[in-house]
């Protein structure tokens, strides 16, 4: 593309801003792909207005070039700005915007791309940050020649309305990269590691959970009893058959409900521990001492009388026990046998509770989302940021499984291309209201997600109702008035919905 001369004028042009607004919150509205809506966006301004166009994406206290238009790509390499340096720096970490008429007289332009080979006189800078959550994520600037006040004053509007409208889809890139640079500060033992690890059927890549997947691998390789603690929900029964699948002699596995098993010992010993398989007893809390004590025999001895018989049977099976209680408390009021506690204890992993690892919520929710597309015949593409912020929220009671039930009714739910927050439990929404921390622990104010959600609620409706103000308020249950308000209020414009679905 060549650069562009005569078409950067400087008179006004409402009906060409216009336009490009028009165009831009249709990509949003339509849920384009974020690298399309930034790169569309830059060109539209590039092509029509400014001599250079540039957005940048925060990662921690620095700034990096995402796209651009106006710059090469070697240009676009060097362009990284600490929060505060220079007027890109200084945009972010101001938290507003800044105009620089003349460049040549700024000693805060540092051209740290390299792009400025002519003169820098009477070229006019304007950077907009781009914020979420009362959150700078990154910045949007542009470069203009031989502008005046009235038209410089215009332009920044137009940056500022144009980051307002971006703000959620450059949010979702936003987390995802926050969360991909988490992910590799954790994986410093090396992804070939990782994924030598990983048992194909579990999803999970936080540091909590590599450890639960180290203990897996050497469990496979030995036929040692094995006690896996967790919460209900978190995966045990998962983990168990991750370690009969790795194991060499022992790959068929038997699951038992130890809360439907006799409870005399004698009967326990149809269950088959005289096959090579593994025997998987879950919640081992609820079996009788009686049984528990023979169990432990068993397995310390290797032998085991069968009923009606004299003579031992060798213990071929490889067992692992289960439990989501607090097994020492039980072992200290006698409701678990000591011996018992002792020799299944010695070999023990921990999976931790999904809101003890957090940064796999979206990994887990992406993967049900493509199991429930399957299952269900959608075509759902991804799951939209106010339900991720509220997914992040919620503590999750019921771990894994409840995310899984949850991502399976939003599925169904959904009629659009993205799941929406209004797909999700009621309990999953109100934890958004009620909790005052984001995802990666930053801070939120009560406010500020309130109107992200309500922001979603008007804008789907309208969506449904082809701009209809009227029709999205019914739908909505509200009068005509206060929809008015929070049209305004948000600097939502319905007639962008008017040829939506």
């Amino acid at each position: 593309m060549g650069k562009a001369s005569d078409k950067h004028s400087c008179g006004f042009d409402e009906e060409r801003e216009m336009e490009i607004l028009e165009k831009i919150s249709s990509m949003t509205v339509q849920r384009k792909k974020v690298s399309e809506i930034i790169s569309t966006t830059l060109e539209l301004l590039w092509q029509t207005m400014f001599i250079r166009a540039t957005m940048t994406l925060r990662n921690g206290d620095y700034l990096f070039i995402e796209d651009a238009k106006g710059l090469d790509r070697e240009e676009i390499k060097k362009g990284v700005y600490k929060i505060g340096e220079g007027l890109t720096g200084k945009a972010a970490a101001l938290g507003h915007s800044i105009v620089e008429p003349d460049i040549s007289k700024c000693k805060d332009f540092l051209n740290r791309t390299g792009s400025h080979t002519e003169p820098l006189e009477n070229i006019s800078f304007l950077c907009s940050p781009i914020i979420y959550m009362e959150q700078v994520i990154g910045t949007i600037s542009a470069e203009r020649k031989n502008a005046d006040k009235k038209r410089l004053a215009a332009d920044i509007e137009l940056l500022e309305t144009i980051s307002n409208i971006i703000a959620d889809s450059v949010a979702l890139l936003y987390m995802r990269k926050e969360e991909s640079n988490k992910l590799r500060a954790e994986y410093r033992r090396g992804d070939a590691i990782f994924e030598t690890n990983r048992p194909a059927s579990m999803v999970g890549n936080c540091g909590a959970m590599q450890n639960v997947y180290d203990f897996i691998s050497k469990a496979s390789k030995t036929s040692e009893c094995v006690f896996i603690r967790g919460k209900s929900g978190t995966g045990k029964e998962l983990a168990a058959r991750a370690i009969a699948e790795a194991s060499q002699d022992c790959r068929e596995i038997k699951i038992l409900n130890c809360a439907g098993l006799p409870s005399k010992s004698a009967a326990l010993w149809h269950i088959g521990l005289e096959k090579p398989q593994t025997i998987f007893f879950d919640e081992a809390a609820a079996l009788s001492p009686e049984v528990q004590r023979e169990l432990s025999k068993a397995i310390e001895t290797g032998k085991f009388v069968k009923l009606g018989q004299n003579t031992p049977t060798n213990v071929k099976a490889r067992a692992i026990f289960a439990s989501s209680l607090d097994v020492e408390k039980l072992v200290e009021s006698g409701a678990f046998d000591k011996s018992f506690y002792r020799t299944i204890s010695k070999n023990c992993v921990h999976i931790p509770s999904l809101k003890d690892r957090k940064s796999d919520i979206m990994l887990l929710a992406e993967h049900f989302l493509e199991k429930f597309n399957a299952a269900h015949g959608k075509h759902i593409k991804r799951i939209s940021t106010p339900a991720i912020n509220m997914m992040s929220i919620y503590s999750w009671p019921g771990n894994v499984r409840e995310l899984e039930n949850c991502m399976e009714r939003a599925v169904i739910s959904s009629n659009d291309s993205a799941i929406s927050g209004y797909n999700l439990p009621p309990a999953v929404r109100s934890a958004a209201y009620s909790q005052r921390s984001l995802p990666y622990g930053e801070d939120i104010d009560f406010e500020s997600m309130v109107e992200s959600f309500e922001r979603e609620l008007i804008t789907e409706a309208l969506k449904f109702s082809r701009g209809n103000a009227a029709d999205a308020a019914r739908k909505l249950g509200l009068t005509q008035r206060i929809i008015n308000y929070k049209i305004k209020r948000y600097a939502i414009v319905p007639s962008w919905y008017k040829n939506t679905k």
